[in-house]
């Protein structure tokens, strides 16, 4: 758990409902903070993070080839089913 300092959290608290967006000086990347309540709601009512199965895998995968130009590669279209 990270702790916020006086600053940090006058700044939190002066935000409102918006949300506190953290950005990664070694990467760059974007994060939010959200309060408890606000996360366990979306996570309960809109975010599914359970596994992928493997239609989807496969669903991602050709795709993912079909941009890379893979279309022409029909001998691997039927290649036997894995155990």
């Amino acid at each position: 758990m990270i702790e916020l300092n006086e600053q940090q959290w006058r700044v939190l608290e002066d935000s409102g409902p918006v949300q506190f967006r953290l950005v990664s000086p070694r990467t760059g990347e974007t994060f939010v903070l959200l309060r408890l309540d606000e996360y366990e709601r979306l996570k309960h009512d809109e975010y599914d993070d359970s596994p992928w199965t493997s239609e989807e895998l496969q669903t991602l995968a050709w795709e993912a080839g079909k941009r890379a130009g893979w279309e022409d590669m029909d001998e691997y279209d039927n290649l036997p089913d894995e155990p």
